[in-house]
């Protein structure tokens, strides 16, 4: 990526993103649960930060863990995202930011009992994503 995004203003993503993309990627906003266009994908394809486009989850990676949001049990790399502590809304919880831009994408939870590799749950709000995906291959 080109572009150093760590370094934008408010007012640049402004004029990047809509008010309910910015309210979510860029102050740490969270979409209704079971509203977002990849909850229930299952489309083969890359996820990628809506803010800078950076690739994020594959969709080998998700799972239908029934909580409103898309989840994925591990990230595409793992110097795509970065982990940090959120202690907002009276509890501790691991937010999961863009490694590239900073961008706000969800949280992330262990030990949920979940059948994946990882019992690993990166719910992530889709408007934080875009899907760029597989090309169907000719026949």
């Amino acid at each position: 990526m080109n572009e150093n995004y760590k370094e934008w203003t408010d007012e640049q993503w402004r004029a990047k993103l809509n008010p309910e993309e910015f309210r979510v990627l860029r102050q740490a906003g969270t979409q209704r649960p079971g509203i977002g266009e990849y909850t229930d994908t299952t489309t083969e394809g890359i996820y990628r930060c809506r803010a800078c486009g950076s690739e994020l989850f594959r969709s080998t990676e998700k799972f239908n863990a029934h909580c409103g949001w898309p989840a994925f049990f591990s990230p595409l790399a793992g110097d795509a995202i970065i982990e940090r502590e959120d202690r907002s809304l009276g509890m501790v919880r691991t937010e999961v930011l863009c490694a590239n831009c900073h961008s706000h994408l969800g949280h992330v939870f262990a030990g949920e009992g979940y059948d994946t590799p990882t019992d690993l749950r990166y719910c992530i709000n889709s408007i934080s994503l875009t899907l760029e995906e597989k090309p169907v291959a000719d026949n």
